[in-house]
């Protein structure tokens, strides 16, 4: 979250490249989430809209009809993600820039906020940066939204709250244990800040607890690590950790639907959810299905001991008893998570000329 200069674009009509590296299709607007909430003509803002998740709930949103405000640094987001359709505009502005907020949200219904610093992995080298984007960000747009009269919002949270979590699969009730990352330790802090708010200042919010998820617009986490590796030198492939640990992922269509159906049919002021897969996998078993879908055979090799870096959790898998009661489930096993980022990866050419080591 860099960028403090503010421009706002309205957007025209769709162009022919789509999001996903292909032709621009417009997911139906029934598209497996079973709503009950009418979106058509509300007024919606999406924090960190032209990321990864923040992408595909705003083509689910527009498809629904809402009018869609992007809210967005482009730090790790990619324009091509959000291309031009009737409906969507864009601010491009820092959560860290008060003055950038106020007028992004005159006339808001409702914020998700799913902008974030997620990068485990680096944030023990810059702890301020990850402090100052995922909870100095989140009080920034929650005193913004109390200012505008705007008081619904939905968050995305992470997993990774529950630590090296001693209940597995793990409910939303779970103990916090002692936090294994920075990262992990602001999303806690701005959950602390998100209720706070809802029973201060009578806001509703919905606090979404994800596993780490796959699929179209993927740029970054274990599955974009080996293709890019693989894709430098097919005939070797290092893997952090010991290749057994084990963990839930979901497919992000299976995501957008469970954040939408659980707003549909969860109105207390404070709703907390799990969002993942029943199953889980091994990352060695994760390896084997790249190799197979890439038709590589490298040589395989481990460094790190069983967790990787400082801050993975080596398990991870949620209880999603709580969504599951609402009627959602996921519709996509973990593997066609997994080679469908990797059928994303090879053809969306604008990542590779974007990110380092492509």
């Amino acid at each position: 979250m860099s960028s403090r200069s503010v421009s706002e674009r309205r957007q025209g009509p769709q162009g022919p490249q789509g999001p996903n590296g292909g032709a621009l299709r417009a997911p139906p607007a029934d598209a497996g989430s079973g709503d009950i909430i009418d979106w058509a003509g509300r007024h919606v803002l999406v924090t960190g809209g032209a990321g990864f998740i923040g992408s595909h709930l705003v083509d689910r949103l527009l498809a629904q009809r809402a009018m869609v405000t992007v809210f967005d640094n482009f730090s790790t987001g990619f324009r091509e993600f959000i291309p031009p359709r009737d409906g969507l505009s864009v601010v491009e502005g820092d959560l860290l820039d008060a003055t950038a907020l106020r007028p992004a949200l005159r006339g808001i219904d409702f914020v998700f906020h799913l902008a974030a610093n997620a990068d485990v992995k680096n944030n023990l080298n810059e702890p301020c940066k990850c402090i100052e984007q995922n909870l100095i960000a989140t009080q920034n747009l929650l005193e913004a939204m109390r200012a505008a009269g705007v008081r619904e919002i939905a968050f995305s949270s992470t997993g990774s709250v529950y630590g090296d979590a001693t209940i597995v699969p793990t409910p939303e009730s779970a103990p916090f244990p002692v936090q294994t990352s920075i990262y992990a330790a602001s999303k806690v802090a701005a959950e602390g800040l998100l209720t706070s708010y809802a029973l201060g200042f009578d806001f509703r919010t919905w606090i979404f607890r994800f596993v780490s998820m796959l699929g179209p617009r993927y740029t970054h986490g274990h599955v974009f690590d080996f293709w890019r590796k693989l894709r430098q030198d097919p005939t070797r492939l290092e893997i952090l950790g010991d290749g057994k640990q084990k963990k839930s992922y979901l497919h992000i269509e299976d995501c957008v639907d469970g954040i939408l159906h659980a707003i549909a049919r969860s109105r207390d002021s404070i709703n907390i959810f799990n969002l993942g897969h029943e199953d889980w996998i091994e990352v060695d078993d994760s390896v084997a299905i790249i190799v197979r879908t890439l038709g590589v055979t490298p040589r395989l090799s481990y460094s790190g001991g069983d967790r990787g870096w400082a801050g993975d959790a080596p398990r991870l898998l949620l209880d999603t008893t709580r969504v599951r009661a609402l009627g959602w489930r996921p519709r996509r096993t973990i593997e066609e998570g997994v080679v469908d980022t990797l059928r994303f990866l090879n053809r969306a050419q604008f990542v590779a000329r974007r990110l380092p080591g492509v």
